[in-house]
Formats: structure tokens, sequence, C-alpha cells
């Protein structure tokens, strides 16, 4: 019983980790995107820039 429970807890914290991490590497996705446009703010974009 106490090897099924041990096994149960490691397999959902290994699941919980991941999950965790794909969220704060989105959250600095998003960031990084934001921050990117925030420098395009005014630029014009234009064919004519290309």
């Amino acid at each position: 019983m106490t090897a099924i429970a041990s096994a149960i807890s490691g397999a959902l914290l290994s699941i919980i980790g991941v999950d965790v991490l794909k969220h704060i590497l989105f959250f600095c996705g998003t960031g990084i995107l934001l921050f990117v446009l925030s420098l395009a703010y005014g630029l014009d974009l234009s064919p004519g820039l290309f």
C-alpha cells in the first residue's frame, strides 16, 4: 500500500512540475511578445519599410 501511494505521489508531483514549467514559459513568452510590440509602437511597418 505504501509503494502504491508513493508511486502515485511521485507521478502527481512530476505532472504538476511540468505543468508549472509550461505556465512559466507561457508567461515569459507573452511578456517578450508584449515587449517587442511596445518597441514597434509608432514604427511604420508598411511594405515600403522592407
